[in-house]
């Protein structure tokens, strides 16, 4: 991948390339708290960002700000070339079509079965026939790596593993041009979270998918991303491939990949 950007006084600002999600001047307060402070960065079409960042830096409410479940107390968000502050209901609907979440926790429906999981978006948003409805949910959740057996169960009666691709199959649901992963690997043993990047990445090369990843995992950095951004003191402190932020001199990045965990990861 040819690099699609660099770093001007905090402002992560498109070298190249076509622009995916725009986010400039954004700000996000929490009564007293500042999380984000002016806030920049730019994804372009067809990478995988992976986001970090230390505890309380707001990579989930950066996530959530994107995709509309938080409004930000300042600052403009562009996705896929609309402003979604200035879009109308039903315009902001279509945009909404166009990109797929899978939260860290799954946000399965409890009550309802695999297949019922990742055919509820299918209900709200198509009118397609049932019998349609069906096949296309069993092909996301065998795109997802799960087995048809999994389709009539409910999340509880499956492994970690299990119910972190039935999320991933739901939020392929609608067939995403835009993928957001919030700490996809979170509680899985370090086997089923290599399989699991290597999925991420599989699927982002055959489905030509543009992902938005938040994680702490320093195996799932090496093994699924493009660029890295780093969040600190309210903005992105440092963007670009793994090996370069590495070598950013701030102390957190330093602390984050010198570590015991991050010796590893290298390794």
């Amino acid at each position: 991948m040819t690099e699609h950007a660099t770093l001007l006084n905090n402002e992560t600002v498109a070298a190249d390339g076509e622009v995916a999600i725009r986010v400039r001047g954004v700000i996000n307060r929490f009564g007293p708290k500042t999380v984000h402070d002016g806030l920049d960065l730019d994804i372009m079409k067809g990478e995988v960002l992976g986001v970090i960042g230390g505890s309380g830096t707001g990579k989930s409410v950066l996530l959530r700000s994107i995709v509309g479940l938080h409004t930000p107390t300042a600052g403009e968000i562009e996705v896929l070339g609309h402003k979604l502050t200035s879009l109308s209901a039903d315009e902001r609907v279509k945009v909404e079509r166009r990109w797929g979440v899978m939260f860290q926790d799954g946000a399965l429906f409890s009550t309802m079965t695999v297949r019922e999981n990742v055919m509820a978006p299918m209900r709200e948003h198509t009118k397609i026939p049932l019998a349609l409805m069906r096949e296309l949910a069993d092909l996301k959740i065998r795109l997802a790596g799960l087995e048809l057996e999994a389709a009539p169960k409910r999340p509880a009666d499956l492994s970690g593993g299990m119910r972190k691709r039935a999320a991933l199959a739901r939020a392929l649901s609608l067939d995403p041009e835009l993928l957001f992963l919030d700490e996809p690997t979170a509680g899985l043993d370090p086997i089923s979270a290599a399989r699991f990047d290597e999925l991420v990445r599989s699927l982002t090369q055959a489905l030509g998918l543009t992902v938005f990843l938040v994680t702490h995992d320093l195996d799932t950095l090496a093994a699924t991303c493009d660029r890295i951004a780093v969040l600190s003191d309210g903005k992105v402190l440092a963007v670009g491939p793994l090996d370069e932020v590495r070598q950013n001199p701030h102390p957190w990045i330093q602390e984050y990949f010198s570590g015991p965990r991050g010796r590893a990861a290298k390794r």
